[in-house]
């Protein structure tokens, strides 16, 4: 168990995040539906059966809780939009300092995970159900929602990294997808000296991108198990991460790539425009980009991906952006009926074979993954490539998991601002690192952390 100092700074921290969210009515009744099951958003199917409160934001989530009490009996989900992100963790942090207000099951992204952990905030799952279903994902995919031995979350989709690429600038140029991080530098030169667009975009809000980055150079920059009372390891400037954040340093320094902020409209424009020739990303991104425009006019048939790039062609590592699970909130009134409905919602196959085709998710259920139909799938976004096959499912596969820790939203924040001091000028790749560590283990030990290296 974490020291009593330990989980108390963490509390307070999420306690002094979530203020706001006090007043937004975030608790039993009204927004956000709570653990009130009189507020469902959606039909219960079966009034006579005991009823288990979801909060989850996925578009199609009515849908597939629907689907879920159709075939179940003996439980029914009464499913309510509590704000999606950010606006429901803020909801839950409240529900969670004041003791009540908790929906049984919460939809929760993997990176925040072991920050509500260690607010004794989640259920383990591992004695509930995980036995059950544990052959149905990989490896990978069950640590990122595990924090030590413990299973914090059932996991739905993820965000398995390639690169999107621009056909009609690749033949422009006659340049072929880099295989190697060395040939991504050398093709963006190639393409900067003829005139053409920037390669792609190192951007400051995207600290989980360039974490992930980080991983793939086999860097390990945090370990944490709540078992070791308080002690956690941060390793934030260590070679492979000075390696990553200098090349990356180097590309803005030499002009091949931008430096502008992800997700804004201005950053969807120049996509749209042309202005780059690459987006690396997950494979969830082309439905958030054709929710944005893209592929819609003048750059429509256009789009193809390819694997990453690697530092290492004969030892390749895949990796992963994003990705949300269901998890049993320690205010589940019934854990293991809780439990039947985290592991069981969004994991029968209509619900799959919708989120996966309407491109809402990227399923990780590994029946999924393996289906003829969801590999030799031709995506309309990639002109018909079948993605899934080439890039997404292996990546998928062979993703090896992180190591996710209560400090991860502070760590974010000071990364976006190293990211920031490289694409000014103001501090090299390696300075940002060192800058990185001794501002992220200062927190730590703030916070009653013992750091270790």
């Amino acid at each position: 168990m974490k020291t009593k100092p330990v989980l108390a700074a963490i509390t307070m921290l999420a306690v002094a995040g979530a203020l706001a969210a006090c007043t937004a009515g975030g608790g039993g009744n009204g927004d956000g539906g709570g653990s009130d099951a009189s507020n469902c958003t959606n039909k219960i199917k079966n009034p006579d059966a005991p009823v288990v409160t979801l909060w989850a934001w996925y578009p199609n989530a009515e849908t597939v809780v629907d689907n879920f009490n159709e075939a179940n009996d003996d439980v029914q989900v009464c499913w309510t939009n509590a704000g999606a992100g950010g606006d429901a963790y803020d909801k839950f942090q409240t529900a969670i300092s004041a003791g009540s207000g908790a929906p049984d099951v919460m939809m929760v992204e993997a990176d925040r995970i072991a920050s509500f952990q260690a607010q004794d905030a989640l259920v383990d799952l591992r004695d509930l159900g995980y036995e059950d279903v544990k052959d149905n994902f990989s490896d990978g995919a069950w640590k990122d929602v595990s924090v030590g031995d413990g299973i914090y979350g059932a996991p739905i989709d993820g965000g398995p990294m390639g690169m999107i690429y621009r056909t009609d600038v690749f033949d422009k140029y006659g340049i072929t997808p880099p295989t190697t991080w060395t040939e991504f530098e050398a093709t963006a030169q190639q393409v900067k000296d003829a005139g053409g667009p920037v390669f792609a975009s190192f951007a400051a809000n995207q600290p989980a991108e360039v974490t992930a980055l980080m991983y793939q150079n086999g860097a390990e920059p945090f370990t944490y198990d709540p078992a070791d009372e308080g002690e956690i390891g941060i390793n934030l400037n260590s070679d492979e991460v000075k390696e990553v954040l200098d090349y990356w340093d180097g590309l803005v320094e030499k002009g091949l790539v931008g430096t502008e902020d992800q997700f804004t409209p201005e950053y969807i424009a120049a996509v749209i425009n042309g202005d780059y020739a690459t987006y690396l990303s997950a494979a969830w991104a082309p439905g958030y980009l054709q929710g944005a425009g893209v592929g819609e006019g003048a750059d429509a048939g256009v789009w193809a991906t390819a694997p990453m790039p690697q530092w290492d062609p004969n030892n390749p590592i895949a990796i992963n952006w994003g990705g949300s699970a269901f998890s049993v909130s320690s205010q589940a009134k019934d854990p293991e009926l809780a439990a039947k409905v985290a592991f069981g919602v969004y994991a029968d196959q209509a619900s799959l074979d919708e989120g996966w085709q309407q491109q809402i998710i990227f399923p990780l259920n590994v029946d999924v993954l393996d289906s003829p139909e969801f590999q030799d799938y031709e995506v309309p976004f990639f002109n018909g490539q079948q993605a899934n096959k080439e890039v997404y499912v292996p990546a998928a596969n062979a993703y090896k998991g992180m190591t996710y820790t209560p400090l991860g939203q502070y760590y974010y924040s000071a990364l976006t601002k190293q990211i920031a001091a490289i694409n000014d000028g103001s501090a090299t790749g390696s300075e940002a690192a060192d800058a990185l560590q001794a501002d992220v283990v200062a927190y730590a030990e703030e916070q009653g952390f013992t750091v270790t290296q």
